[in-house]
């Protein structure tokens, strides 16, 4: 396991032997309430993860007992202040992560440990996955604190719940318990606390040692896309991607290891082996 210098305490990031980058929420005192130096280091763990090969799936999580409080109320009524003011070095953006999880090619899994709450919560929706833990308090409550929700919230939210579940969410601004997280469908699984981290590790090495880094790739890029996709795009799509997996060295290991019954070696990568037809990573990044 190699620890990755994020520039700040308020993120830690290590890769683990296996291709898995895990990045932990770091400010235990306030819950791992949200801050910029936070939102900043987790932009550029995204932007490693999806350049390097050595990275084939992101876990990201809190350090316990919670997942991420949200905001920081440790300044009183000025932590809403007009984003119009000079206390921060970047442009104010509704969406403080750069570039958001789903951006990237490679796997995101949201191990949610504990409460999240606000952007705490709003920061999951990016993920391709999310472990909840039973105990945990949720909510996207910004609407009861003055200000509105973020994150891209009002577009990834009704698409994991529908319209109609995504409107109790974000206009009552109330609390929910993991069990409804379930009911709703905003979560992947909902297992005791303790259980979130490991389980989320369990599934990232499944995927990191037996799917096909390319296949996972731009089966991401296009199930993401397709919100804006029209059927007939989605089978045009589909069917140029095929083209470029089929008869590929990685198609062919996928089924001699099955058939052998071994790990698979993949040899292609994302890095090297990216579809020239599909958008480039810098146009999305």
């Amino acid at each position: 396991m190699t620890a990755i210098d994020t520039g700040t305490t308020d993120l830690l990031a290590e890769l683990r032997d296996d291709g898995v980058l895990v990045c932990t929420l770091n400010r235990p005192d306030t819950r791992n309430a949200f801050s910029g130096a936070m939102g900043a280091a987790l932009g550029s763990m995204y932007r490693l993860a999806d350049a390097s090969d050595d990275v084939r799936v992101v876990v990201l999580t809190g350090t316990p007992p919670a997942f991420c409080a949200g905001a920081d109320f440790s300044n009183g009524a000025q932590v809403f202040s007009s984003p119009d003011g000079t206390t921060s070095e970047r442009p104010f953006s509704a969406n403080p992560v750069d570039p958001p999880a789903w951006r990237i090619r490679k796997p995101v899994i949201a191990a949610v440990n504990g409460h999240a709450v606000g952007i705490g919560f709003t920061l999951t929706l990016h993920c391709d996955l999310r472990f909840m833990a039973l105990e945990g308090k949720y909510g996207i409550v910004q609407v009861r604190r003055g200000v509105m929700p973020d994150a891209m919230s009002h577009w990834t939210l009704p698409r994991l719940v529908g319209l109609a579940n995504a409107a109790d969410i974000l206009l009552t601004g109330r609390t929910f318990t993991g069990a409804e997280a379930r009911d709703l469908g905003v979560a992947s699984r909902v297992l005791p606390a303790d259980e979130v981290l490991p389980h989320a590790l369990e599934v990232a090495h499944d995927i990191a040692v037996n799917t096909a880094p390319v296949s996972v790739a731009v089966s991401k890029r296009l199930l993401w896309g397709t919100f804006a996709m029209s059927p007939t795009e989605v089978d045009h799509a589909e069917t140029e991607l095929h083209r470029h997996v089929m008869g590929a060295p990685d198609a062919r290991e996928g089924v001699m290891a099955f058939l052998e019954r071994r790990e698979p070696q993949w040899s292609m990568s994302v890095g090297d082996d990216w579809p020239d037809e599909w958008p480039a990573p810098e146009d999305l990044l």
